[in-house]
């Protein structure tokens, strides 16, 4: 077995591992739907430091739909200081909604686990994924653009858990390095490419990215080049928009209602 297949094995196992270990932490507290990695994994920029988070998607609960109780979304931090975000599947489609390649990535992760009670019917709706990402084109690239500008304010702000890396690098080299992977999705987005394709940069591209990231950037550049990229971006969206007319994806709204009423209906009418 060369190296290179040795180590991607072992990345597997590694990241299926900790996601076993997140979801026996909450797996008990709440009616779930599936447990789904979130972050650099996706990207394949990850490396040796990089922590492993998943988002957990669960039900409601029948007193939670009879009291219109508000949707679960809340975020465990575990010891290691990983993350794992817990959607009610209702927040989970607004998000998807909003078209967030924060929370769309699950959609196209080879990384999850999915409860057995579920499988088939989340199986069925992720067949989709490709229409739920193009859901509305000027969504998504308003909020690829909105996203720059968020990490682009974070950039220098000494936040506590950034305060180190403030201190360190006069910047946080993971908001820079999120300005770049978002500015190239966008540009990746509008030639049309898959979403798989967008969300997984090209070697070259990963191996400035990851150099970004572990702060091997001065602090000059990346003020000058994550102000050029909020500004490409805006712009970007400016001539889209100007270019591209509307179009919103019906076929969706159905996918995602009927998504909510299988599982519902599994849960409540069908018990275990």
């Amino acid at each position: 077995m060369n190296k290179m297949i040795r180590d991607k094995i072992n990345r597997n196992n590694k990241i299926f591992t900790r996601m076993f270990e997140h979801l026996e932490v909450v797996k008990d507290e709440f009616e779930w739907v599936g447990l789904f990695l979130q972050g650099s994994q996706n990207y394949n920029l990850d490396y040796e430091e990089s922590d492993i988070d998943t988002k957990l998607i669960v039900l409601p609960t029948f007193e939670n739909i009879c009291l219109n109780d508000k949707s679960i979304s809340t975020t465990r931090i575990l010891e290691n200081n990983e993350h794992i975000d817990i959607k009610d599947i209702r927040s989970m489609i607004k998000c998807f909604k909003k078209q967030n390649i924060n929370f769309i990535e699950v959609l196209f992760t080879d990384y999850f686990i999915l409860n057995p009670k579920y499988e088939q019917i989340w199986i069925e709706f992720i067949l989709h994924n490709a229409e739920i990402a193009h859901y509305n084109n000027y969504t998504a690239i308003s909020c690829m653009a909105g996203m720059i500008m968020e990490k682009y304010k974070a950039l220098e702000h000494p936040y506590p858990t950034t305060k180190d890396k403030i201190d360190k690098y006069g910047y946080d080299p993971k908001q820079y390095s999120h300005i770049a992977r978002v500015n190239l999705f966008l540009e990746n987005y509008i030639k049309g490419k898959s979403y798989r394709e967008c969300l997984i940069p090209n070697k070259n591209e990963i191996k400035d990215l990851l150099e970004i990231k572990k702060g091997e950037r001065s602090l000059e550049e990346a003020r000058r080049e994550s102000k050029r990229l909020l500004d490409l971006s805006g712009n970007t969206r400016t001539e889209y928009m100007k270019n591209n007319e509307l179009v919103i994806n019906k076929n969706v709204d159905t996918y995602c209602d009927n998504l909510i009423v299988n599982l519902m209906k599994k849960n409540l009418l069908e018990g275990e």
